[in-house]
C-alpha cells in the first residue's frame, strides 16, 4: 500500500492530493496527521495526477505534512444481526459503550439497485398505530412515504411514536408464536442537536424500542461529509436484515433537509456549478439513490419500508428538497402548523397528505372491508367542513343551513377525536375505523354516498345518528 505526502490544498471538508497511479472513485482513504491521529475519507473526484478527498471527521489538524494512504476498497458497513439494540455514530462506529461489533459480513454502503423485474409490488399493511396515517394515508410494506414538516413542528415526536408502535399485524396473527413478526426499526438521524439526540435515546430506552432498533446518530456539530454517509449506512444495514435475515424493516431518516444542506456544502467546496437555490444539479439523482432502496424482492421474505422526514425551509413545499422528494416517493404526510397551534397531536393534515399505494394495502384480508369507503367518506366530509369554515368567517354560522352546520361539527370532531390521539396512544386499525364510524354516524344515511349500502347496514351507529338528530332539533 503506497503512502503519499503530497497534499496540495485543503478546502472546507476537502483535501486535494497529488498521485502517480490511478485511484478509484469512492475509494476509502486514511489520512495520518502529524500528531498521529488517523482520519478516514473517501475519493470524491479522481483525475490524472490529482484526487479530491472528502474527510469524514473534518479536516482539522491536517496539513501538508500529513500522509495519505489509499486502501483500494470502497466504504463498507459491518453487518450482523447483533446490531439490533446498538447505537452508532454517523459513520457506523459504536457510541453506546457496548462491545466492538463482530460483523458476519461487510457490505458496500452504495448498495445495488433492486432489479425492477425482481421487485414485488408493495401491498401489505403496516400498522403505525396513528389513526391519521393508518386510516387515511395507509403505509404499505416496501413503500417510501415521507413526512413533510417544518421548523418547530413535532415531527420528531411522530417519528418516535411510529418507531415504537409500528407492527405488521397479520404476521403476528399467522405465526401465533411469542415473537410475533420479525420487525426491526433502523433510525438514521442526520444533523440533529445533542438535545434532540438525548430525547431520542431517552425515548428508545424508556419504551424498550431500542431492543429491535439500530440507531445511527450524526449530530449537528459532526462534519457535513459524515451526514452524506449516515443514510447509506442505515440503508445497508436495513437491506441486510431484510433480504438476508427476513426482517420487515422500517427505516426512519431524519432530517433529509440537513442531508441536502451537506450536499450543497460539499458542492460549494468543490466549486461546482450550483442548480436551483444553490443545491447541486445532481441532488435528484442522489435522493433517488437513497429512496429507491426501499422495496420488496420476489422470493425474499423481508422488506424495507422508508419514512424519510424533512423540514420544508420557510414552510414552502415548492422548495427543491420537498419538491424532488415528492417526485421520487409514493406520497407524503403533511404536518400542519395550524393544527399544531390548536394543540392537536400528532398535527397531521389528511387533506394534502397522500399515500399512493394505500388502495392496494387495505380492504378485506389486509385491514377491513370498510376501510376504503370510510376513508373516502371522511376525506370528503372533512374537505367540505374545511371549505365551510372559510364561509363562516364571512357570513357567520347562523347563515348556514342545518346540513352545513353538521359538516362544520364533523370537521371539528374529526380533528379532536380522530386526528388528535396524543403521541402515546397506539390504536389498532379496528379502533381507528370504529372511531371513523362514530363520526360518520353523525350524518343521516343518505349523506354517506361514498360507502356501500351493505357496509352502512353493518357498521352505521343508529344511536349516534339519533342523538345528533335530537341535538339539532333541540337547537
Amino acid at each position: 500500500m503506497k503512502e503519499y505526502q503530497t497534499i496540495t490544498e485543503i478546502s472546507g471538508p476537502l483535501v486535494f492530493a497529488e498521485v502517480d497511479e490511478p485511484v478509484g472513485y469512492d475509494e476509502i482513504v486514511e489520512i495520518e496527521t502529524p500528531n498521529g491521529e488517523t482520519k478516514r475519507g473517501q475519493i470524491l473526484e479522481s483525475s490524472e495526477g490529482l484526487v479530491a478527498i472528502q474527510v469524514f471527521e473534518g479536516t482539522t489538524g491536517i496539513d501538508r505534512n500529513a500522509s495519505v494512504r489509499f486502501l483500494g476498497e470502497t466504504l463498507k458497513m459491518p453487518v450482523t444481526e447483533d446490531l439490533l439494540g446498538r447505537v452508532l455514530d454517523g459513520s457506523g462506529q459504536p457510541i453506546d459503550g457496548g462491545p466492538e461489533i463482530v460483523p458476519d459480513e461487510r457490505h458496500d454502503i452504495i448498495g445495488e439497485a433492486i432489479n425492477p423485474f425482481s421487485r414485488e409490488y408493495p401491498e401489505e399493511f403496516i400498522q403505525s398505530g396513528v389513526s391519521a396515517i393508518d386510516g387515511m394515508n395507509t403505509l404499505v410494506r416496501g413503500q417510501k412515504l415521507p413526512i413533510f414538516s417544518a421548523s418547530g413542528l413535532p415531527h420528531n415526536n411522530l417519528a418516535l411514536q411510529i418507531a415504537r408502535q409500528a407492527t405488521v399485524p397479520e404476521e403476528e396473527d399467522d405465526e401465533g408464536d411469542d415473537d410475533g413478526s420479525e420487525f426491526a426499526v433502523i433510525f438514521g438521524a442526520m444533523g440533529i442537536t445533542a438535545e434532540e439526540a438525548n430525547e431520542f435515546m431517552e425515548d428508545f430506552e424508556r419504551t424498550g424500542a431500542l431492543e429491535r432498533s439500530v440507531v445511527f446518530m450524526n449530530l449537528a456539530d459532526d462534519p457535513a461529509v459524515e451526514r452524506t454517509v449516515t443514510p447509506r449506512m442505515a440503508l445497508t444495514t436495513a437491506e441486510y436484515l431484510a433480504f438476508e435475515k427476513d426482517y420487515h424493516v422500517l427505516v426512519i431518516l431524519t432530517d433529509m433537509t440537513n442531508y441536502c444542506e451537506a450536499l450543497r456544502e460539499i458542492g460549494a467546496a468543490r466549486e461546482e456549478v450550483p442548480g436551483r437555490r444553490g443545491y447541486p444539479g445532481y441532488m435528484y439523482t442522489d435522493l433517488a439513490q437513497l429512496y429507491e432502496r426501499a422495496g420488496r424482492i420476489e422470493g425474499r421474505e423481508g422488506s424495507v419500508t422508508q419514512i424519510p422526514i424533512l423540514t420544508m425551509p420557510g414552510d414552502d413545499d415548492t422548495h427543491p428538497i420537498p419538491d424532488l422528494t415528492g417526485y421520487i416517493t409514493e406520497g407524503q404526510i403533511y404536518i400542519d402548523r395550524n393544527l399544531n397551534s390548536q394543540g392537536i397531536e400528532p398535527p397531521i393534515n389528511p387533506l394534502p397528505s397522500l399515500s399512493r399505494l394505500m388502495d392496494d394495502g387495505i380492504g378485506e384480508g389486509l385491514t377491513r372491508e370498510d376501510h376504503a369507503d370510510v376513508s373516502d367518506q371522511m376525506y370528503a366530509a372533512y374537505a367540505e367542513g374545511e371549505d365551510l369554515r372559510d364561509l363562516v368567517n364571512i357570513v357567520g354560522r347562523e347563515a348556514l343551513s342545518e346540513r352545513d352546520n353538521l359538516y362544520l361539527d364533523f370537521a371539528d370532531r374529526f380533528e379532536e377525536e380522530f386526528v388528535d390521539q396524543g403521541f402515546d396512544t397506539n390504536r389498532t386499525i379496528d379502533e381507528t375505523l370504529d372511531i371513523g364510524w362514530d363520526l360518520l354516524s353523525m350524518f343521516p344515511k343518505p349523506e354517506l354516498n361514498r360507502i356501500d349500502e351493505e357496509l352502512i347496514e353493518k357498521y352505521y351507529r343508529e344511536d349516534v345518528g339519533e342523538a345528533e338528530a335530537e341535538e339539532v332539533a333541540a337547537d
